[in-house]
This record gives C-alpha cells, sequence and structure tokens, in this order.
C-alpha cells in the first residue's frame, strides 16, 4: 500500500494565513475559514430546503464547502482585490487553483479519486451547490470584517460595506434568511448569548 501526502496537505492549511495585505486584529487561516464557510453553506442548504421549499443535497453542500479552498496549501492565499485586479490574473489565478487542485487530487490513491473530484474539482461541483458555497464565503468574509470593527480596527470597514452589498446582491432568498435571522448574534457578547 503506497502512503500519500494529501491529508498532510490539508493539515498545512492551518499555517496559511488569510487577508495577508490588512492589518488584523484576528489572524484567520485558511483551515479555520474552511470549517466555517462549511457551517454556514450548510445551513443556506437547510434553509433553502426547509424554509424555501426547494431542495438540495445539504451534506454535499458542507463536504465541497470544506474543501472550497484547499488548493491553497499549494498556491496560498492571494486576497480578493489582488486575485480580481484585472481579468488576466483572474484568468490566471484560476487555472493556478485548478492545477493546484488536480495536483492534490492526484496524491490520493486512485481509488478514491473519483470521490474527492466530487469536492475538489470545480467542474464536478453542481451549480446550485458552488453559489451556495460563494455565498457563505462571502458571508464569512462579513463576519471577518464585522468582527474587526467590533475590535477597533478600521481597517476592514471599506471591505465590510462593499461585501454586505455584494451579499445583498445576491438575490438569494436563503442568505438574506441567514443575514436577518442569524447575523445579529454575531454582534452579542458572550453574556448575551448565554442569557
Amino acid at each position: 500500500m503506497n502512503q500519500s501526502p494529501f491529508f498532510a496537505h490539508l493539515g498545512r492549511l492551518r499555517w496559511i494565513k488569510r487577508w495577508g495585505l490588512m492589518r488584523n486584529a484576528y489572524e484567520e487561516n485558511v483551515m479555520e475559514h474552511g470549517w466555517e464557510v462549511a457551517v454556514i453553506a450548510h445551513a443556506l442548504a437547510v434553509i433553502r430546503g426547509e424554509i424555501f421549499r426547494r431542495p438540495v443535497d445539504a451534506d454535499r453542500v458542507a463536504a465541497a464547502a470544506l474543501y472550497h479552498d484547499v488548493s491553497e496549501a499549494i498556491t496560498g492565499d492571494l486576497p480578493t482585490p489582488i486575485k480580481y485586479h484585472s481579468p488576466a490574473i483572474r484568468d490566471a489565478y484560476k487555472d493556478l487553483e485548478q492545477k493546484a487542485s488536480r495536483e492534490l487530487l492526484a496524491l490520493l490513491p486512485e481509488a478514491l479519486q473519483s470521490a474527492y473530484a466530487r469536492m475538489l474539482l470545480p467542474d464536478e461541483i453542481p451549480e446550485e451547490v458552488q453559489v451556495l458555497i460563494k455565498a457563505a464565503d462571502r458571508i464569512a468574509a462579513y463576519l471577518k470584517c464585522c468582527a474587526e470593527r467590533r475590535a477597533g480596527n478600521t481597517e476592514f470597514v471599506n471591505a465590510e460595506e462593499e461585501i454586505r452589498e455584494k451579499i445583498r446582491q445576491l438575490g438569494l432568498p436563503e442568505v438574506d434568511y441567514f443575514m436577518a435571522v442569524f447575523v445579529p448574534g454575531y454582534e452579542l457578547t458572550l453574556d448575551r448569548l448565554v442569557l
């Protein structure tokens, strides 16, 4: 049986810092970000099915969301303003991400590759799943900006406003529901949360 460094690569996501070009009151790494996005994406899928009666496989959404940034184990994190600075940079980075994901996938034993391709490769992930993961990714970014603002860090104020507007423009009822019902709780202190 051959050994594989696949999960060792994923374990290194804890060392890759996000928001690298900004002053952070709270450091965030890619591993914890992936967990947060997976939890939010799962919630969006459940809300879509249970509240708005448009079922989607919430477990598939959560699993794919967990892996949504694993290519960064090879590429590192490129901040969004840089990633989308120009069409040439955006396209080159997307190509790099896809190649990195394929390299990671190739590290797995062949018998496991098709199961993981469903989570690692964008062309294997249904559009309705990708939409919810992208929305969850934006919500997680928004929550990060809010946490920085509450810590007195004004570095994230513009990003908070811009991301909130992008979330609003998504026009997804499950996202609007999450923002109205769950996001206000993030502003509460521990004393208020446990009452």
